[in-house]
């Protein structure tokens, strides 16, 4: 498992709701926080590895050190989550991983009330809100192949652009060079793998 970048075709590919929590997931959700921690990274959403599940995890804490207790799994996973509400708005920078060393300023909501579904099955509902409100409408965000470079005002769109199409030319190369499956391949992986979430 790996992080895609820009403009890999999982980025704008809408997961489905995950219907069985199963071993398979379970080891999803664990190589997704590893790599969430090993990039350093506050959240990670299922579609940045190229799988098409509603599926997220968070390191709101910033904490490194969890990654070896599998005891927080269950706190760092979570499934089908929706946002309930979104009260205020506040402007700050924001990055991701699929887009390493791009940050631009975002608008997004100031709070969050999001439910979602741990590990366990168990339904919760979290209110977030600054940081953690921003990763939840980030990650979030992910799942339905809306990208953060959407939100960015003109004046952000315009001082990525250039980056962007760094990002378009290194994929096209790694494609040339067969590291990268053809989109059309990348697609019907996607498709057959919703079938199975």
């Amino acid at each position: 498992m790996k992080i895609v970048n820009y403009p890999h075709p999982s980025l704008r590919y809408p997961a489905v709701p995950v219907t069985k929590i199963d071993a398979r997931l379970k080891q999803f959700a664990r190589e997704m926080r590893d790599l969430m921690f090993e990039h350093r990274g506050l959240g990670l959403a299922a579609p940045q590895v190229g799988i098409p599940f509603q599926l997220l995890v968070l390191n709101l804490s910033g904490d490194l050190e969890k990654k070896a207790d599998d005891s927080a799994l269950l706190e760092t996973v979570f499934i089908n989550p929706v946002i309930l509400d979104r009260k205020g708005n506040i402007d700050d920078e924001e990055g991701c991983l699929s887009f390493p060393g791009l940050y631009q300023k975002v608008r997004r909501a100031k709070n969050v009330v999001v439910q979602a579904y741990n590990l366990n099955g168990e339904a919760l509902e979290i209110t977030a809100s600054e940081l953690p409100s921003r990763a939840w409408q980030h990650e979030i965000d992910h799942l339905h192949g809306v990208l953060y470079i959407d939100k960015m005002g003109p004046v952000g769109k315009l001082a990525s652009r250039a980056v962007l199409k760094d990002f378009e030319r290194d994929y096209h190369k790694a494609q040339e060079k067969g590291e990268i499956p053809p989109d059309e391949v990348i697609l019907k992986e996607l498709a057959a793998l919703t079938a199975t979430a």
